[in-house]
């Protein structure tokens, strides 16, 4: 055992691989990764499994599969190549440099909205240091503050109307949503209908809106549900569904003449987004560095600062 502690600290690389391939679920999978070929992996896998004296995956005809032992390792090779990339970047952000992975999370169809420019944010941001790596997601407003709660995000900026305890909120702007339909749904040839008439239809439902939502918009009845809003998109221009889409993602279809609003004295609404951070993670360097590009189009750095000094 003396000589396996003494053999840890040199061979972290190995364990990196073995976790790569069970990410992957299986050295072929892992090869992109891992820029190696499935026999350097198998190597490197071999040695491990010889340094530690066990056997870690089932790999065959049957295929691939951690063992119960592997699963054990697994878990707690995480946790040591995570303690290990913890400490490198807090040595590194001691010597003034940005390092490591931060994990932004968005809605979908954010990317046409102009009062947000995302690939400007991101690229602006990626040239601070050319050791930092982004990882972009994108998932639903209870995801993201589930997500964030969670660290498996760092930040993030969405509509999140139903807010959860232990985040931060800072406003950003206001999105526009109109009620749509196409040129091929029976309302759009109307000249003129009646709001009873529009909520005779049956409206598409997003997937996170709670059961009554439609009915504070005077729908009772749906007629689809979705998880994003291109998904919604293309069900009203099948012609056959009506719905709620922000203006932004709109306009294309709309200038086009594909798309009509109804009524829109009657039916539209604003959402208000925010970007969002755990409570008391608003001054780790590389969640700061982030907001400062954020601060430079909305403000909020100062804000996020005073809320954390009051909360120490």
């Amino acid at each position: 055992m003396g000589k396996l502690m003494k053999e840890s600290l040199y061979n972290i690389r190995l364990l990196r691989i073995f976790l790569t391939v069970a990410d992957n679920q299986g050295f072929s999978a892992a090869q992109q990764d891992l820029n190696m070929s499935t026999s350097a992996i198998s190597t490197y896998m071999n040695q491990l499994e010889s340094q530690l004296g066990m056997q870690l995956c089932n790999r065959g005809r049957a295929g691939f599969g951690l063992t119960s032992k592997g699963l054990l390792v697994y878990e707690e090779a995480k946790k040591l190549v995570g303690q290990i990339d913890n400490f490198e970047n807090y040595v590194a952000e001691l010597n003034g440099e940005l390092r490591g992975t931060i994990t932004f999370g968005i809605l979908d169809s954010m990317l046409t909205d102009e009062k947000f420019n995302i690939p400007d944010l991101l690229g602006s941001f990626s040239q601070k240091s050319d050791k930092i790596h982004v990882n972009l997601k994108i998932s639903s407003p209870f995801e993201l503050q589930k997500e964030v709660l969670e660290g498996k995000i760092d930040l993030a900026i969405g509509s999140l109307p139903t807010k959860m305890s232990g985040l931060k909120y800072m406003p950003l702007y206001i999105e526009q949503h109109w009620l749509y339909c196409s040129d091929r749904h029976p309302l759009y040839s109307m000249k003129e209908c009646s709001v009873e008439q529009v909520t005779e239809y049956a409206l598409i439902k997003r997937g996170y809106w709670s059961n009554s939502e439609g009915m504070r918009h005077g729908f009772t009845r749906y007629s689809a549900t979705i998880d994003s809003m291109e998904a919604e998109l293309i069900l009203i221009l099948s012609g056959n569904y009506i719905g709620y889409l922000p203006d932004h993602l709109a306009k294309r279809w709309e200038d086009e003449g594909r798309l009509l609003r109804i009524i829109p004295e009657n039916f539209g609404y604003t959402a208000e987004f925010s970007l969002i951070v755990k409570n008391g993670r608003s001054r780790e360097p590389l969640i700061q560095a982030f907001r400062e590009e954020i601060d430079t189009a909305f403000g909020l750095v100062d804000k996020f600062n005073a809320q954390d000094s009051v909360g120490q």
